[in-house]
């Protein structure tokens, strides 16, 4: 059974950090392209960050500089590291798991991030 199951969000004030896990089970990572989305209130979900084709990691414009995906093997977890946050970040942060040769994905729970003084 394949679990993603998010941690690491919480209330921070404008200009501090937060570093987001994303707990994986049940899947191999290589067969997977991996990414972490967010959802504003009243807003579509989109990508933040992700793993391109060749194992590079890749952020949004709006986040660049200052948000960073990564991957620790040896949990078998998804990190977003967010540094110089602003309320605009604000939003349920959803960690995704898009299998690269089967019609086949998953998504975790979603953990709150709220950026406010």
């Amino acid at each position: 059974q394949v679990r993603l199951v998010e941690s690491g969000g919480g209330l921070v004030q404008p200009g501090g950090s937060l570093n987001l896990s994303c707990a994986a089970s049940g899947i191999i990572f290589d067969n997977y392209y991996l990414s972490w989305y967010r959802q504003a209130p009243g807003k579509l979900r989109h990508m933040v960050a992700r793993f391109l084709g060749d194992g590079s990691p890749h952020v949004i414009d709006a986040v660049k500089g200052r948000f960073a995906i990564s991957i620790d093997n040896a949990r078998n977890t998804i990190i977003l590291q967010m540094n110089n946050l602003i309320p605009e970040d604000t939003a349920v942060y959803f960690c995704y798991a898009l299998a690269k040769h089967a019609v086949d994905d998953y998504w975790g729970q979603g953990t709150q991030v709220t950026v406010s003084s």
